[in-house]
């Protein structure tokens, strides 16, 4: 066990899927995982294991913003042994050209307070983003491959101007958890991907209503998944 995690050792796979809500990880392992079993209850923060066409996978909720997701992931690489992991969250877009319910993978990702620092720009796993890539042009998916901005402020009296410095640098959509879960893998040697589904437009003010949950968020698992189980194939 973890501070954080009832699991035991052995009860998460290799690679492991991390929304931020619980209920859509529980949606996720009820909907498109094979004999799901429930590993970790502990905070709400639900984990789940079983298997997609027969490669063995995870999901954990990480909750909401960097904090609580770096003890997430920590705690799965250094005691769990999880050598790859996806963010699979949500995201607002930037750029009026960028639609709701679109996917953005993220090619690369900057906390907001850090645009100025050229090492702060941090990336996903190579082999994954290209595989990513690949899948969702193959899949007809509506997507995009674009940089990233996160912030730790949800709320802010200026939404889309706050954010006029990322735009600047090629930042198309924004959320709390990309640059962390990038800057996170790479200091503990593992395997990182963020894929986010784009709920709202601070362009637009447009928003997905809240009674499309959980199964707006299908493609976007289905990406990260496929994405997962041809990558694993290929690799020697």
């Amino acid at each position: 066990m973890m501070p954080h995690n009832e699991a035991r050792k052995g009860d998460y796979a290799d690679v492991a899927l991390l929304p931020g809500d619980p209920d859509r990880a529980a949606w996720i392992a009820q909907t498109l995982l094979d004999g799901a079993r429930k590993v970790n209850r502990i905070r709400g923060e639900l984990g789940f294991t079983g298997s997609y066409r027969g490669m063995p996978v995870s999901v954990q909720a990480t909750g909401i913003g960097r904090p609580s997701l770096t003890i997430y992931v920590h705690e799965l690489v250094s005691g769990y042994g999880v050598g790859t992991i996806m963010r699979i969250g949500t995201c607002g877009a930037l750029d009026e050209a960028i639609g709701l319910r679109s996917l953005i993978i993220a090619r690369s990702a900057a906390m907001d307070c850090d645009l100025g620092d050229a090492d702060a720009w941090h990336r996903p796993d190579e082999g994954l983003f290209t595989a990513a890539e690949a899948q969702a042009r193959a899949g007809g998916f509506d997507h995009h491959v674009c940089p990233m901005v996160s912030s730790d402020v949800f709320y802010h009296p200026d939404p889309l101007g706050r954010f006029a410095g990322a735009t600047a640098l090629g930042a198309k959509a924004c959320d709390m958890e990309t640059a962390a879960i990038y800057s996170v893998a790479q200091t503990l040697g593992v395997r990182a991907l963020s894929i986010c589904t784009v709920v709202d437009s601070l362009v637009t003010g447009e928003a997905i209503d809240v009674s499309e949950r959980q199964a707006v968020f299908e493609p976007m698992a289905r990406l990260a998944l496929d994405t997962l189980h041809g990558e694993q194939r290929s690799r020697p």
